[in-house]
Formats: structure tokens, C-alpha cells, sequence
């Protein structure tokens, strides 16, 4: 069995109530907020058998792993099929601003994200599709190991998807919260998700 620890990043400026926007590919590093939660998830992680951490190459995810990997003991390195959604020319918008510059495919996006692909950008088949290929190679290099994985909201949730067994169109019916753990066992080509969206570490940041 090989065990795979999936968390997404801390929070930035740009996840955050009425400042939120639509983040993809844009470098934010993460907040105070988020350099509290990365320590949290780290001394959380710090307890668990951890051989190695890969992350996103994007700052906020970057910081998140390079605390866990400092905790754990053990190397962080960086992994571009865990890179976030390319928003294309949405990057960078907040939700309003989305919904006002193109409504028909703001409320695609609500209704049925899998037929959504971003204006010069990526569609969530597209992304699960790098990702899983990342996760197949990462499991044979790692067999018997637990493997950390820093990325984002997306990505966690439409490899969720693909653990379960479930198609794109489940998308919104998974949370995935700032430096929430999720925990998945690998028997050969069978996951079994065993924890989801688990924030418990997080109960006493403010």
C-alpha cells in the first residue's frame, strides 16, 4: 500500500471574501492567515510517516510544502502537473467581474463546469488529466511510501473526483478549504479516500 496526503495551499489575499478572485496561474504568496495555516497543516503532518513532498510551482503552494517538508524532515520538490487551473483570459477577475465580461459562461461554469474550457485557457478534463498522469508516475516512484502533494482548490477537487470515481460533474459538490488534508491509500490501481477536507488542525487559527 502507498498512501497519498493531498493538501491544498494556505490562504492569500485573493481567497479571502470580498477581495476573492479567480487565482489560476497568478503567482500570490500566500498571507499571514496562510503562513499560520501552512504551520498548523505542518506540525499536523509532522506526525505522520511522511518520505517525501511535492508541490505546485507556484509561490502560495510552494510555501505551504517547504513548511511540511521542513517539519517532516524530508525533501520538497516541485512538480509542474500539480500546477493550478489556467483561468486563461479570467485570470485575475473576481467573480463579478467574471459573470459581467462573459454570462453565458459564468453560468455554465455554475450549472455544468465540465463543459466549460476558460477563454485561452484550460477545461477541468484537461486539468485532471496532467494531474492524474502526474499522480500514476509519482505512485510507481514512490510504491510502499507517503507521498505529500501541495495544490489547489481545482486540482484537489478534480483529483477528488477521480478517486472516487466520479466524473467533472461533481465538481461543486466537494470542498476543499485552505490547507485542508485529504487522505487517500493506494492498493495497485484501486484509491481509497479515507479522509476529505479535513480541517481539523486548523480549529485554532484565527
Amino acid at each position: 500500500m502507498s498512501r497519498i496526503v493531498l493538501v491544498r495551499h494556505g490562504s492569500t489575499d485573493w481567497n479571502e471574501g470580498g477581495g476573492e478572485r479567480l487565482r489560476g496561474r497568478a503567482d500570490i504568496p500566500l498571507n499571514a492567515q496562510g503562513l499560520r495555516q501552512a504551520d498548523a497543516t505542518a506540525c499536523s503532518l509532522s506526525n505522520r510517516n511522511v518520505d517525501i513532498v511535492y508541490s505546485s510551482p507556484l509561490a502560495r503552494a510552494l510555501a505551504t510544502s517547504k513548511e511540511i517538508a521542513l517539519k517532516c524532515g524530508v525533501e520538497a520538490q516541485t512538480l509542474n502537473a500539480l500546477i493550478d487551473i489556467d483561468y486563461g483570459e479570467w485570470q485575475g477577475l473576481s467573480l463579478e467581474e467574471a459573470r459581467t465580461r462573459d454570462g453565458s459562461i459564468y453560468s455554465q461554469w455554475l450549472k455544468d463546469p465540465r463543459r466549460v474550457t476558460f477563454p485561452n485557457g484550460e477545461n477541468l478534463a484537461q486539468v485532471q488529466e496532467r494531474a492524474v498522469a502526474g499522480i500514476e508516475s509519482i505512485v510507481e516512484r514512490h510504491l510502499g511510501q507517503t507521498t505529500v502533494l501541495v495544490s489547489h482548490k481545482v486540482l484537489c477537487k478534480v483529483l477528488l473526483c477521480f478517486f472516487l470515481g466520479l466524473d467533472d460533474s461533481y465538481f461543486w459538490r466537494l470542498e476543499q478549504h485552505t490547507c485542508a488534508i485529504n487522505e487517500i491509500d493506494v492498493w495497485g490501481d484501486i484509491y481509497v479516500v479515507n479522509s476529505l477536507n479535513d480541517t481539523c488542525h486548523l480549529k485554532d487559527i484565527t
